[in-house]
């Protein structure tokens, strides 16, 4: 099929209804105002309602591969674009807690009711007196929400949810995105959407439209392009719903973040369970099979081993450069964070090519990313002789920025054809660091610790 790419800046494409506190995420509302993006908005809208091909559109952490989640003609085609195994639970997301609500409560089945959307809404009853959301969460919902957090929930029986969403779990998990561009369409569709990372399965997530259509391009139709993800990583998944209560998934929101939370204080480390050895279905998305990997080698140093070492060890490089059948035109990547020189102690050239790439993509948005990559010619560590290429990205200092350039980086330096990525790693006990370790973990092929 003809993937097409829309380009939409994020502007005056909605808000919430006034209230206070927790209410004040009661009610998302498209705004009136006709444009040229909410046209768009309203095209994607009516696919996602009538066809079974997903949709990809941005949110603040990564791209987002989107279908109807209350259709099961459409979540298998999240399956099949992705080419994702099933056993692989997706996150559902929601424009405002009237839909999530909605979703918490069975699907009547005394009057015939059935899966599926309506006249933009979801089909089934209401519950207008008992709120179904856990007290646990609703903290969390007040601080994080919309925001970079998926929750854990009960599906109810019978759900309104198909089954492929939860993949045999007897849970959900649910967020609100920043993005109004998300939140709009989520609107719009009149149902939440099954949305995981919108990359072929076990590739690095995207963060910008044009990383979608490097994996998807001729799978699905329609890319929405809103510019570069602001976070880089996707969400911190926690399961309130266990004593203690636990994160399946590191990601946007930090553990330290949610500890000051009224209930959360105690909240534990969940994501390496023995589902993530694959002996059982995973809890989460990302829990079990391997995930945001390049084509090339990757070798992860962690960030001790990192800070002591300063450098790519001489034994790696040589064991990497012995496991080559030819020893010519070899293309290195390093990728650098805190502590490491440019060539990161490789022996080289002088870095006669330097070039900042941008991968942002809508000429509408004020906000880029981009990654300051510099090329040389790479020498054998004894001989002195040409061996290849050297391709030398840093990406920061701070897990901020550490975490908004990873997936581009490791993108570029496929791009470029690297055989071998050597990464210095970050610490993984702050700010949103372990997301970051926690995903280069999954795309090692080695890691130094």
């Amino acid at each position: 099929m003809h993937t097409r790419v829309l380009k939409i800046p994020e502007r005056d494409l909605g808000k919430f209804k006034e209230n206070e506190g927790y209410e004040k995420l009661k009610s998302w509302e498209v705004s009136q105002t006709q444009s040229s993006s909410l046209e768009i908005l309203h095209e994607a809208a009516e696919y996602l309602r009538t066809k079974d091909t997903p949709v990809a559109f941005p949110t603040e952490t990564v791209y987002g591969l989107g279908a109807d989640a209350t259709r099961s003609c459409a979540v298998r085609g999240i399956y099949t674009a992705k080419r994702r195994p099933a056993d692989n639970p997706l996150i559902i997301h929601i424009s405002d807690l009237d839909m999530l609500r909605n979703v918490l409560v069975p699907v009547n089945t005394t009057n015939g009711t059935t899966n599926g959307t309506a006249n933009g809404t979801i089909k089934g009853t209401t519950d207008t007196v008992h709120d179904r959301i856990p007290e646990i969460y609703k903290p969390l919902i007040e601080r994080f929400w919309p925001g970079p957090l998926t929750i854990l929930l009960p599906n109810p029986t019978p759900s309104k949810l198909a089954p492929e969403v939860t993949a045999g779990l007897k849970t959900f998990g649910v967020r609100m995105p920043k993005s109004p561009l998300a939140l709009s369409l989520i609107k719009l569709t009149g149902a939440p959407l099954a949305a995981p990372s919108a990359n072929a399965s076990t590739k690095p997530s995207p963060t910008t439209a044009e990383h979608v259509l490097e994996d998807l391009d001729g799978r699905i139709e329609l890319i929405l392009d809103g510019g570069s993800c602001h976070v880089g990583v996707e969400s911190t998944v926690v399961d309130g719903l266990c004593d203690p209560p636990l994160i399946l998934r590191p990601g946007g929101v930090s553990i330290d973040e949610l500890r000051s939370c009224a209930g959360w204080e105690k909240i534990e480390k969940g994501y390496k369970d023995q589902s993530e050895l694959g002996k059982a279905a995973p809890r989460a998305p990302g829990m079990k099979y391997k995930h945001y990997s390049p084509k090339a080698k990757v070798v992860l140093y962690e960030a001790t081993f990192a800070a002591a070492k300063d450098g790519v060890q001489a034994e790696d490089f040589e064991a990497f450069v012995q496991d080559r059948q030819s020893q010519q035109d070899l293309r290195v990547g390093i990728i650098r964070t805190r502590y490491w020189k440019p060539a990161a102690g490789l022996r080289c050239g002088d870095f006669e090519k330097r070039e900042t790439v941008k991968t942002e993509t809508t000429q509408e948005s004020q906000d880029t990313s981009e990654l300051d990559v510099q090329e040389t010619a790479l020498y054998d560590t004894t001989s002195g002789a040409s061996i290849g290429k050297l391709m030398d990205i840093s990406i920061g200092a701070d897990t901020r920025s550490i975490a908004q350039g990873l997936f581009s980086a490791l993108r570029e330096l496929d791009r470029r054809g690297a055989d071998i990525i050597f990464v210095e790693g970050t610490v993984d006990d702050e700010d949103i660091g372990a997301a970051v370790m926690n995903r280069l973990r999954k795309a090692a092929t080695r890691i130094r610790s």
